[in-house]
C-alpha cells in the first residue's frame, strides 16, 4: 500500500494539543532504553517518555510507541503485529538501521505510522514523530552507509567500546542465535556477521562463542522478559490489522 493512500488516523483521540506528546519505548534491553529517552532531554515541551520499564506492565495509554529493532526482529516479523493491534498505542513508529524496500512496505503494510532511521538526530526524530502524532505517514530518509548513532544514545558494552551493531550481534549470539539467523534478522550478509563478530571479540577479549555467551549473560545482554508480550493485547480480532486499533 502507498503510504499516502492510507487515510490518517486522527479520530483515534490524541492528546488535546496542549502539552507534549507521550511516547513510549518498547525494546528489551535498559540501557538501550534509556539511552533513546536521552534523545529527548532537550524536547521535553514537546515529546514526554511515559512508558519505559523493560520489567513492566503495560498500562499507560501513550500518543505514539516506538518500536526499536535493536537485537529484535525487524518489522517484518510477527513481534511488532502485538504493538500494532493494541489499542494503548495510538501510533506506532519503527526506530531501526534497516531500510530494506522490501521489510518497510511490510511495516507499513501491517500498519505502521512511521519508519524511522536510528541516524536521525535528535531534532529531526522530534520533528518526526510529531509528523506521524498528527496522522502523517512518515518514512525517513535512509541511514548512510557511514552511519553513526546519535550522541547520547547508548547500548550493552558499549563502555568496552563495542558499535552498535556490534553490540546487537553479541546479544543476538547470547540469545542463542546462530549466525545465519543473526545474519537473516539484521539483513546482513554472512560473511559481514562473521566480521562483526571477529572484531567484538578482539574488543572484549574473549575466544570463541560459549565465551562470547557466558560474557552476555554476565554483562546483561540476555533481557529478563520479552518486552513485545507486555503490549499483546488480551483480545485482538487480526493481530497485524491496523483496523484493531479504534478508528483503524
Amino acid at each position: 500500500m502507498d503510504p499516502a493512500e492510507r487515510a490518517p488516523r486522527d479520530d483515534l483521540a490524541p492528546n488535546d494539543g496542549h502539552g507534549p506528546i507521550r511516547l513510549a519505548l518498547v525494546d528489551d534491553y535498559e540501557v538501550v532504553l534509556r539511552g533513546v529517552a536521552h534523545l529527548f532531554d532537550d524536547y521535553r515541551d514537546r515529546v514526554v517518555v511515559v512508558e519505559i520499564d523493560p520489567d513492566e506492565p503495560v498500562t499507560t495509554d501513550v500518543d505514539v510507541a516506538l518500536f526499536d529493532t535493536f537485537a529484535q526482529s525487524e518489522a517484518d516479523a510477527n513481534d511488532i503485529d502485538a504493538l500494532i493491534a493494541n489499542p494503548l498505542a495510538r501510533k506506532v513508529a519503527v526506530y531501526t538501521w534497516c531500510f530494506d524496500t522490501d521489510v518497510v512496505q511490510t511495516a507499513l503494510d501491517k500498519g505502521a505510522d512511521g519508519y524511522l532511521s536510528k541516524a536521525l538526530p535528535a531534532g529531526d526524530m522530534v520533528a518526526a514523530i510529531e509528523r506521524v502524532h498528527r496522522g502523517e505517514v512518515v518514512v525517513s530518509p535512509p541511514p548512510p552507509v557511514h552511519r553513526r548513532a546519535p550522541a547520547g544514545t547508548d547500548w550493552p558494552g558499549k563502555d568496552r567500546g563495542l558499535t552498535e551493531r556490534e553490540s546487537e550481534i553479541i546479544a543476538l549470539i547470547t540469545q542463542g542465535r546462530r549466525n545465519t539467523e543473526v545474519a537473516a534478522m539484521t539483513y546482513l550478509s554472512i560473511n559481514t556477521v562473521k566480521t562483526y563478530i571477529r572484531t567484538a571479540y578482539r574488543k572484549l577479549g574473549i575466544d570463541g562463542r560459549s565465551q562470547a555467551i557466558l560474557w552476555g549473560v554476565e554483562n546483561g545482554f540476555r533481557p529478563r522478559h520479552h518486552r513485545i508480550d507486555g503490549w499483546a493485547p488480551a483480545t485482538a480480532d487480526a493481530p497485524g490489522d491496523a483496523s484493531a486499533r479504534p478508528g483503524g
